[in-house]
């Protein structure tokens, strides 16, 4: 029972804005979700799901949607940018169910939205509302929009990304751009006829640069991302027609499998890859950071919708008591920052060392890497990412 009567704004409709929202529209509480974009349409590409974020999905509810719509990966394999020598090669399939209670799925963003969305309720969803501005009045807050709609709450969850709006009402900082690019496209999957039947991810390391794939759509379709260092960082994506010349040209001494993937693709989109400087505060008074929103990360480590996830379940947890009006706000938001800071600081940081790993140059430094590498062929290493506890269990808030 809802004894706060609580009012709450989540900006964005992505992974962990839904989740949220969804969950706490089911506990009772009056929930209203604004989206910058005019309306939903099947953007993005891959994702990975590791066993952390897939249980707090199960726990809402999406075990069977997932085991539909996703591909479970069998392993994930690393290899030479060269000659395609495996440098490792880590099984997950049954040992991720068995060590940490739940696969490691692959799929495309568009299909987790959609299984998300369906439980939410596109009608709950108010579309193309940019926020610009969070005032603190009255106890609670009002968000400003550039349609010029106004909206008050008891809180704001900031679920909107990078370039969050939400975050500007708790930190004064800026995104910070890595010197890397990420291209990334969607190809047949007869491009690579082995993931047929081995569906795994492949990674391929090299000099400033390295590609990652793998099958997704129930295997009907590959998965690529090619990271490279340039110049300039755009903080959005763009597809001007140049990004597939500029990959193309990219990778042309790699091995041959790899240039067949990135030029497989009719079209690309390039996107600056950002994060930002740890900050200490995820809250201020009646709004919360999520996701990329409160702690933006590199994605080597895949684990960009898992944090996000892994904080779903948090604040869900967190905002449980304040919704049955055992403890204020201000207590429920503190523990929340307490519960997320070293965790998703510890994984920020860890994103941040693999960037420079992933790319280095042939010598001392890269046979190192390899050396080490060799010797990671067990999931033991990922146990601190995989096996990491966030209630998910607990979560008693589907229907």
């Amino acid at each position: 029972m809802v004894l706060t009567h609580a009012r709450v704004a989540v900006i964005g409709a992505g992974i962990a804005g839904l989740v949220i929202s969804t969950a706490l529209r089911a506990a009772g509480a009056e929930v209203a979700v604004f989206e910058q974009a005019a309306e939903f349409s099947p953007i993005g590409a891959g994702l990975q799901l590791s066993p952390n974020g897939v249980r707090v999905l199960h726990a809402l509810g999406h075990t069977e949607g997932l085991a539909e719509k996703a591909v479970r990966a069998g392993s994930i394999e690393i290899r030479r940018w060269d000659d395609g020598a495996v440098l490792s090669a880590v099984s997950h399939g049954d040992d991720c169910v068995t060590t940490f209670g739940a696969p490691y799925y692959l799929i495309h963003r568009a299909d987790l939205h959609e299984l998300l969305v369906s439980r939410a309720g596109e009608h709950n969803v108010h579309m193309g509302h940019r926020l610009e501005r969070v005032v603190e009045c009255g106890g609670g807050v009002e968000l400003r929009f550039a349609n010029g709609a106004r909206f008050g709450a008891d809180l704001v969850i900031g679920a909107d990304g990078t370039h969050s709006a939400v975050r500007a009402a708790i930190v004064c900082d800026e995104p910070v751009f890595s010197g890397y690019s990420v291209y990334r496209g969607l190809i047949p999957a007869g491009v690579v006829p082995s993931l047929a039947t081995d569906p795994r991810v492949l990674f391929w390391f090299g000099p400033q640069r390295h590609v990652t794939y793998y099958p997704i759509r129930s295997g009907r379709t590959i998965h690529f991302s090619a990271v490279c260092a340039t110049a300039d960082g755009r903080p959005g994506s763009s597809t001007t027609g140049a990004e597939t010349a500029e990959l193309a040209a990219a990778f042309t001494d790699w091995h041959p499998e790899v240039r067949r993937v990135v030029t497989a693709a009719r079209s690309v989109t390039r996107w600056g890859l950002f994060d930002r400087d740890l900050v200490q505060r995820y809250h201020a008074h009646h709004a919360v950071l999520v996701g990329d929103a409160a702690h933006p990360m590199l994605p080597y480590l895949s684990q960009g919708a898992n944090q996000a996830l892994e904080d779903a379940a948090a604040l869900l947890d967190r905002l449980g008591p304040w919704l049955a009006g055992q403890v204020s706000l201000d207590d429920s938001l503190a523990r929340y920052e307490a519960d997320r800071g070293p965790r998703t600081a510890e994984v920020h940081r860890q994103s941040r060392l693999r960037g420079e790993a992933f790319h280095l140059s042939d010598g001392d430094r890269q046979r190192e890497r390899d050396f080490e590498l060799a010797h990671e062929q067990d999931l033991d290493h990922l146990a601190w990412i995989y096996g990491h506890d966030t209630r998910a269990a607990d979560l008693e808030l589907t229907e």
